[in-house]
């Protein structure tokens, strides 16, 4: 593989990335043929064949899930030595790959745009997933920084929280729950629950909640789709128990409606992590102190007036 460049690398990672030549070329903005031959020539220089195709269906062969372990470590220590060079010269110009979870795509494409009016010179990739997947971008360094919930326990990392995540239980707008006023947890017993996926923070931050209280709710749907689980409260098919910075606009609509549960809302944190191993690039670091300074009084601002928070009470 001595004669492989660092652009063959780079097409060879999008498309196991995306198991897809096209996805990878309009994400690269290269037409499908290049990516066609870059991997081709890639593959002459490897000898062997690193995708099987069939139709439209592509997938890692053996010798190509073991040559991408190699290919990401030479793009993780390219992109650390880019970053190095980049701190030298103290320039906040370049990319900037951030990997978010799912559910911070409601505030943070805003908090960017205003970021970027700031650092004009900085390129934002945005990379979304649940927790589980964000754990493994940041473990594969394929992320700068990760905006999430719980840090990962499983590496070490620097977390360090930025703004509160108060979680909700959500009914429709005319649920007999909601003339009951305050509840208590079981009064929720005689009512299905539509949920996250396991994997997400949404869905452990609810399982704590519930195993605290003693409560075993009758979970009637799982879905990894915000969108999806609100499109179904709203139609009645259930109460679920969400982020509160999901629903801003259907609080705003009256399209949901939020109860009062007893222990409730679920305060949590937002965390901007990185790996301790990694050197953060100029870029990445405008990003940390730029959401470190200005994340919590933008969340508060956005969501702030749907809810009352004990001030004194610390993030689960």
């Amino acid at each position: 593989m001595k004669n492989a460049t660092f652009r063959q690398l780079r097409v060879f990672n999008e498309v196991a990335r995306q198991l897809s030549f096209s996805k990878a070329a309009q994400a690269l903005h290269l037409s499908p043929p290049a990516v066609t031959m870059q991997i081709k020539e890639l593959e002459g220089h490897v000898g062997l064949p690193l995708f099987e195709r069939s139709g439209r269906q592509v997938a890692l062969t053996t010798a190509g899930e073991y040559m991408l372990v190699y290919a990401r470590k030479i793009l993780a220590t390219l992109k650390d030595a880019e970053d190095a060079a980049a701190r030298l010269q103290k320039l906040e110009v370049g990319t900037l790959t951030i990997g978010m979870v799912s559910t911070a795509k409601y505030f943070l494409p805003r908090l960017l745009a205003e970021f970027q009016r700031e650092h004009e010179g900085i390129e934002v990739k945005l990379i979304v997933g649940n927790r589980e997947r964000l754990i493994q971008m940041l473990q594969g360094n394929e992320v700068d920084i990760a905006i999430m919930g719980r840090p990962p326990k499983e590496m070490a990392t620097r977390a360090e929280p930025f703004a509160a995540h108060p979680h909700v239980f959500v009914a429709p707008v005319d649920h007999p729950l909601l003339r009951r006023g305050h509840l208590t947890v079981p009064a929720l017993q005689p009512y299905s629950f539509i949920v996250r996926e396991q994997g997400s923070g949404t869905r452990a931050a609810m399982e704590k909640f519930f195993e605290a209280a003693h409560f075993e709710p009758k979970v009637n749907m799982e879905m990894s789709s915000n969108e999806t689980i609100k499109q179904a409260v709203m139609a009645g098919m259930g109460l679920s128990f969400l982020s509160l910075h999901t629903i801003g606009l259907e609080l705003d609509n009256q399209l949901l409606s939020i109860l009062e549960v007893e222990g409730s809302p679920v305060v949590r944190a937002w965390n901007v992590v990185h790996t301790l191993s990694k050197l953060l690039s100029p870029p990445a670091e405008a990003f940390r102190y730029f959401i470190l300074e200005r994340g919590e009084v933008f969340l508060a601002g956005q969501f702030g007036r749907h809810i009352r928070m004990d001030p004194a009470a610390p993030p689960a």
